[in-house]
């Protein structure tokens, strides 16, 4: 039988610059927002474009190449898994998220800044 796995890929641009939290000495997370973008034709025949956006976590190793190399507009491949994950906000309500954890991350264009 098959092993099923939780594996996600994606190449996309960066929405914005990354955010890196700290904890101790050693341990951080950086965070930023991946767009991907498909084109297809509909049924009229017409070219259609789908734009995506995903929350993108990267721990430690990961987190540290993040935060030194990558930048808004910057294209790159990440592979990984899919975590949920749930909180609650000052009032009480429960919050939920799903996030793209960051096993291996891959530069592949750097696009400038706009000034």
């Amino acid at each position: 039988m098959t092993t099923l796995r939780n594996s996600v890929q994606l190449i996309g641009r960066l929405g914005a610059d990354p955010i890196t939290k700290k904890f101790g000495e050693n341990n951080s997370i950086t965070s930023f927002r991946l767009a991907t973008t498909e084109s297809f034709k509909n049924k009229d025949g017409e070219r259609v474009t789908d734009t995506q956006w995903h929350q993108v976590v990267a721990r430690n190793g990961n987190a540290r190449v993040a935060e030194k190399y990558l930048q808004k507009g910057h294209e790159v491949a990440v592979s990984g898994k899919l975590i949920n994950r749930s909180w609650e906000d000052k009032e009480g309500k429960t919050h939920y998220i799903t996030e793209v954890e960051v096993k291996e991350l891959v530069l592949l264009e750097k696009k400038a800044k706009p000034a």
